[in-house]
């Protein structure tokens, strides 16, 4: 009897006919919810996950599961912790998406730099005049803060100081013992760089820790001409915080890619009655390119660990 392989929610063919020419059997819901998840669960072996919630109720209604296959970056959707305990492994997918997110987060600053949104809407209702009265602003030679300095990191700042021709002042851990490009500066205080950058972009994972990072103090500490780009995790910043230094023009704008809330259950962010800020629905990574990558990676995840080999990409110990 093949292993089966449970898939909550639709992804690329990539992934799926990798798994299908190893011989597994695919379960694809077209029901991602916790407890549809749980009543297809039982007889898997492996879980090729995207957003769906991965929680104890789903690892007590999965006897015989031994591998998650996360289709993204970020994990904080498993419960690492329980998966660990039980001795399932969890994998990911680290390099399928940093130049996809990377790219988003130029599109951000310089569609916030240009005021492209406003500017587009103002024309529309015949404003032509917008055009004197809210110019843009140059990226060149202005400065931009990157806190979190990994493969999304490292991507954006390249393609910020070669295309754009920004100086780059980069935050993040063991990256004062780390050989750097000589176009990035590091700093060992986060403060320091945001009190310098004329652009922040945020790139460091949700946690206990980064819950709530991006604070009224630390927001201001920024410059009042200053944008924020986060196309990390919506949880890494104090959306009300955000929002009244917005308001109050604390702060210049903001280009979001994610949110506290997603999708959202009530009413929308009061982020979305404001003209300085720029969103897109955490969209940076589904680029067509990166989710056959993402589909295909976390695919090749749950084969390594299945077919008894090494993970590649392994997020917990086993």
């Amino acid at each position: 009897m093949n292993q089966i392989i449970l898939i909550p929610q639709n992804v690329d063919e990539s992934g799926k006919k990798y798994l299908r020419e190893k011989g597994y059997e695919l379960r694809v819901l077209q029901d991602s919810s916790v407890k549809n998840i749980c009543n297809n669960i039982g007889d898997c072996s492996g879980l090729l996950l995207r957003t769906a919630s991965c929680t104890k109720e789903v690892f007590d209604a999965a006897p015989h599961l031994k591998v998650i296959g996360r289709h993204g970056v970020g994990y904080d959707n498993v419960d690492i912790t329980e998966a660990t305990a039980r001795g399932i492994q969890v994998c990911y997918t680290p390099l399928a998406n940093a130049n996809s997110v990377a790219e988003h987060t130029i599109m951000l600053i310089l569609a916030c730099a240009k005021n492209l949104v406003i500017t587009d809407k103002e024309l529309r209702q015949g404003n032509y005049e917008i055009r004197n009265r809210m110019p843009g602003i140059d990226v060149y030679g202005k400065t931009l803060g990157i806190i979190g300095f990994g493969r999304i990191g490292e991507s954006v700042a390249k393609k910020a100081a070669f295309g754009l021709g920004m100086k780059i002042l980069a935050y993040g851990h063991g990256l004062v013992s780390k050989k750097l490009p000589d176009y990035v500066t590091i700093t060992e205080e986060v403060n320091e760089l945001i009190r310098q950058s004329d652009f922040i972009s945020l790139h460091i994972p949700f946690s206990k820790k980064t819950q709530d990072f991006m604070d009224s103090k630390k927001l201001s500490l920024m410059k009042p001409e200053a944008v924020l780009i986060n196309t990390s995790r919506g949880g890494i910043v104090n959306e009300d915080d955000l929002y009244h230094a917005l308001l109050e023009h604390k702060i210049a704008g903001a280009g979001l890619d994610v949110f506290k809330e997603e999708p959202f259950k009530e009413t929308l962010s009061n982020l979305f009655q404001l003209d300085n800020v720029i969103v897109t629905p955490h969209n940076a990574a589904l680029t067509k390119e990166a989710m056959a990558r993402m589909s295909l990676d976390a695919a090749i995840g749950i084969d390594e660990v299945l077919s008894g080999k090494k993970p590649s990409w392994p997020v917990n110990l086993i």
